[in-house]
């Protein structure tokens, strides 16, 4: 059984994906600040996402999912409350 909360779960893909330490993830963690983050990247942190809080994001949401602080507000939308 899992019982991580859903932020902690939030953090964990971005910690996966960018291979950076939870500490580093804040509002200005974004595709113009992470070297890194390119289109691949941004599409496993969609997958994941979706993954781990049972969604599926439509292509405007993907596009959308540039910074851990859209992603927030993105899955937001999607009634996850982080």
């Amino acid at each position: 059984m899992n019982d991580m909360t859903n932020l902690e779960k939030y953090n964990q893909i971005f910690t996966e994906v960018f291979g950076v330490d939870e500490s580093v993830l804040n509002d200005d963690f974004c595709k113009d600040t992470v070297s890194q983050w390119d289109s691949v990247h941004q599409l496993n942190l969609v997958s994941l996402a979706e993954e781990a809080f049972d969604i599926m994001l439509d292509p405007e949401d993907i596009m959308g999912f540039i910074s851990y602080a859209a992603g927030k507000e993105i899955l937001k939308n999607q009634d996850v409350d982080l």
